[in-house]
């Protein structure tokens, strides 16, 4: 059997072109994102204004379609503020750093076949713009640099909430990167290659979502948490930043922070689609019955409608779930993602290793499951002995349990010591045990009576 050669690839149909169909591909590339962009915006307020039966935009345009280019050309003209301590070169290059990375990782996503599918102009050529053996860690590279135009926009904005709305958008980028590493590494085992184009033929025949689940589901809180959008929007949280990093920035720069967010959220969803929901591929209904669904234009189509589900996905999420705690949003982090996403990625090299070695699925099936039941019986013990350390860790603070409970202990909020309890959090009564409270008297009984009289 000859090893798999990850450098090996046959990626020989790219960079033919000539450099004008280059620049046409560029430049569409730029286009499919800033008009998705837009019309994700539109879509959004519609979205969350239908989930709150509201109205929503509808004055700019057919429908309110154009309320997204109105808010374009509003902050281009409004005052462009910079703040006097700011360090000016850093705090204008910030927004630019944050921005320019979002469009990057766009130029290896494959839109159609690798084949000279389509015709532009009488050159045949591929629908992608270029390809590369590694292709998935430069999209996780230009990621990577994205959110240091976060952190130096709080950085050198020169106040205190900017500066903790940066800092916390590192350590929320560090936390979740390496999740979603874990999750690439199993669609790279499974299709053996790094390359977008290879990993999409290489779910010619089930998607990867079919077989790698645990890996989809990761990515999906994974890239929530990467595009800070919510729940996981603790960088710019109102309500205890201000605004958070982007707080002293106003008119264009500000609106380039906003076009990152969005551009970052059509990127990780067109990774997705890419790594796991078949990329171009039409679903299996329309390609088992109609053979030319994957072949000329209509990849892309398909493309563009897995595209702006997952988009859709960014909005339902935004318009239901309320925004979680800092403390949450690492203990799900480092506590879950990543522990669980290492776990799955062991048990994929496993399964792979056993059908490289041409294993029967039953015995693969019997050797992962019985590693399982030893990791479950193994954290049950540990379990045990972590309940019974506790335990004695109560009896011997026995004593610190009758030292009443102080919060704010030396000025400053403490939690509280083994054996001591914070005080119960006042609850507001059932609606069935609340008194009608009127003006005039304590009395209610009366005034019961006398609207039922009224009735």
């Amino acid at each position: 059997m000859n090893p798999v050669q990850l450098a090996a690839e046959d990626l020989s149909l790219f960079g033919k072109d000539v450099w004008w169909l280059v620049v046409v591909k560029a430049v569409f590339c730029f286009a499919f994102l800033m008009v998705t962009v837009l019309f994700s915006i539109v879509w959004e307020r519609k979205v969350v204004a239908w989930m709150q039966l509201r109205i929503g935009p509808n004055r700019h345009g057919p429908w309110g379609m154009l309320q997204s280019l109105a808010d374009g050309v509003k902050l281009m003209l409004k005052e462009d503020v910079i703040v006097k301590r700011a360090d000016k070169v850093v705090y204008v290059l910030a927004p630019i750093i944050a921005a320019i990375p979002a469009f990057m990782a766009i130029a290896v996503i494959p839109f159609g076949p690798s084949g000279n599918e389509v015709s532009i102009f009488g050159q045949r050529t591929t629908m992608q713009l270029t390809d590369l053996p590694i292709a998935m860690l430069y999209v996780l590279a230009v990621a990577s640099v994205g959110i240091y135009g976060i952190v130096l926009a709080g950085w050198s904005s020169g106040s205190t909430y900017p500066l903790l709305g940066g800092l916390r958008s590192c350590a929320q980028m560090i936390s979740y990167e390496i999740a979603m590493g874990a999750a690439f590494a199993s669609v790279f085992l499974y299709s053996g290659s790094m390359s977008t184009s290879k990993i999409v033929e290489a779910q010619a025949d089930r998607w990867y979502i079919v077989l790698l689940p645990v890996s989809f589901i990761i990515y999906v809180i994974t890239m929530v948490g990467e595009t800070n959008r919510a729940p996981f929007d603790m960088p710019e949280s109102e309500g205890d930043l201000v605004g958070g990093f982007n707080t002293e920035y106003s008119s264009i720069k500000f609106a380039l922070f906003m076009l990152a967010e969005y551009v970052n959220m059509v990127t990780v969803s067109a990774v997705s689609v890419t790594l796991f929901l078949g990329g171009w591929r039409a679903p299996a209904p329309i390609s088992t019955y109609w053979e030319g669904a994957n072949h000329g234009w209509w990849p892309m189509l398909w493309f563009v409608i897995k595209v702006q589900l997952l988009l859709f996905f960014f909005i339902w999420l935004r318009g239901t779930l309320p925004r979680v705690r800092y403390d949450q949003l690492m203990k799900l982090g480092w506590k879950i993602l990543i522990p669980v996403s290492v776990v799955w990625l062991m048990l994929v090299a496993t399964v792979r290793a056993l059908r490289n070695e041409n294993y029967d699925f039953q015995q693969i099936v019997l050797y992962v499951g019985g590693a399982v039941i030893a990791v479950l019986l193994l954290s049950f013990v540990a379990d045990l002995f972590r309940n019974k350390r506790e335990e004695q860790a109560r009896g011997a603070a026995g004593g610190a349990a009758d030292e009443p409970f102080d919060p704010m202990a030396g000025g400053f909020p403490v939690p509280p010591k083994p054996g001591q309890q914070p005080a119960p959090v006042p609850r507001r009564r059932p609606r069935g045990q609340r008194e009608l409270i009127v003006s005039g008297g304590a009395n209610t009984d009366s005034d019961r009576e006398e609207g039922g009289e009224n009735v």
